[in-house]
Formats: structure tokens, C-alpha cells, sequence
């Protein structure tokens, strides 16, 4: 195990978790549900959603890494359900908020590219990899910052696919009901709590990510190097 890489992927991933569930939380806040506020979950600081899904943010990502040479993991933030039920269009756009967050960091990534591109100390790579989108001049410190950037793009990319899709336990099935009449978006919600769900929601979603993400990735790698031709 690369210690430096393992310690790249994990600030990225560790900071992109607790961005994702730190706008789930504030977006509930403004919703009306104070629960996640009053957890302490309203923040930047890792700490209260390491304590709250160890296992997710710690153990699973250094695993995943040790095996795969890459690492995935999960948080989670608290919410009322009553309120969930409630208020379906609030707790959609609370989910919606997550993969927002997502999306803004992919963006950030993407500036922060383009801005090292412009000022000579990154490159554009021969090939795209989930951690070589943009490379710097090897032994210097811009070839481990164009790694670190390079693996905030994708994977915030790759967080961004995944939790929208239409699922449960996933942010996208939650995102459905600002499609539907509050009436509809009620029933689907409390259809939605049933255990069975999750499980074959995570299924669906496991098998489906590559297929939905191949095609995401190619579309933001010709928005962020139009010039080039990558295929």
C-alpha cells in the first residue's frame, strides 16, 4: 500500500462524504427537520460523521483501497422521518442536496484543472484514469496536487451518478417526489420505507454504476478538454 496515495484518496473521499451529508443536513435544517443541526452534523468537520458511521468512513475505504487500490465508502445523516412524511417535497430537496454538493466539487476540481493547465503546471494526460485527469511534472509537488484534484473530479463525479439514481436507500428515489403531486410523492415515500427496499435498491444500483457512469465520465472529461480528443 502507497501510504501517500492512501492518504490522498482518503482526504478526498473523507472531505467529499462529509460535504455530501453536511448539505443533506443544513438543507433539513432549512426544511423545518433540526434534527441532523442538533447532531452536530451541520459542518465541515469530519469528526461528528466518522463518529456517527465508522464503519463506512473508516474501515470501509481502507479496506476497499487495500483490495482494490481505490476506496469507496458512505456517511449518513439523521433526519426525522415524521417530518420526511410530512413534507415530501421538503425531504426531497434535503436528498437533492447531497449529490448538489457533489456536483459543486466536481465543478471546483474541474476550475482548479483547468486553472493549473493555464498557468503551466498541470497537463493534460495521454489517457484518462480515475486518478489521472490531470497530471504534473513528476517528483514535484503539482504531480501529487493534479492526483489529488484528479481524484476529487471522478469520484465526486462517480457520487454525483450513484446517488441519483432512483433507488432506495439512494438520494435519487427520494429526489422523485419534486416529479409528483404531494399526494403521489406521500405514497411513494412510505412505499419507499419498506427494509426489502434497500437491499435491492443497492443491488440495482452496484450492477447499474458502470454502465450509467462510463457514459457521465466521457461527457465531463469533453466539457472539461474540449480542445483534446479524448475517447
Amino acid at each position: 500500500m502507497d501510504p501517500l496515495s492512501a492518504l490522498m484518496w482518503y482526504v478526498a473521499l473523507l472531505f467529499s462524504l462529509t460535504f455530501h451529508e453536511a448539505a443533506h443536513a443544513w438543507a433539513a435544517h432549512r426544511g423545518g427537520d433540526p434534527t441532523a443541526y442538533l447532531g452536530g452534523q451541520v459542518t465541515l468537520d469530519p469528526r461528528p460523521h466518522i463518529q456517527r458511521e465508522p464503519f463506512g468512513t473508516v474501515f470501509v475505504p481502507l479496506l476497499s483501497f487495500a483490495m482494490a487500490g481505490w476506496m469507496i465508502g458512505w456517511a449518513s445523516t439523521p433526519f426525522d422521518p415524521k417530518w420526511a412524511m410530512e413534507h415530501p417535497r421538503r425531504a426531497a430537496w434535503m436528498a437533492l442536496a447531497g449529490p448538489a454538493a457533489n456536483l459543486l466539487l466536481v465543478i471546483a476540481a474541474g476550475v482548479a484543472i483547468r486553472a493549473g493547465l493555464a498557468v503551466g503546471v498541470f497537463e493534460a494526460p495521454p489517457g484518462i484514469g480515475f486518478d489521472f485527469v490531470a497530471m504534473g511534472a513528476p517528483g514535484t509537488i503539482w504531480e501529487t496536487c493534479a492526483t489529488l484534484v484528479s481524484i476529487v473530479f471522478t469520484l465526486n463525479l462517480l457520487l454525483l451518478v450513484f446517488n441519483l439514481i432512483p433507488v432506495p436507500p439512494l438520494d435519487g428515489a427520494s429526489a422523485i417526489g419534486l416529479l409528483l403531486p404531494a399526494r403521489l410523492a406521500f405514497r411513494l415515500r412510505l412505499a419507499f420505507m419498506a427494509p426489502a427496499w434497500n437491499f435491492f435498491g443497492i443491488l440495482i444500483a452496484w450492477f447499474s454504476i458502470r454502465q450509467l457512469f462510463r457514459p457521465v465520465l466521457g461527457f465531463a472529461i469533453q466539457l472539461l478538454y474540449p480542445e483534446f480528443g479524448y475517447g
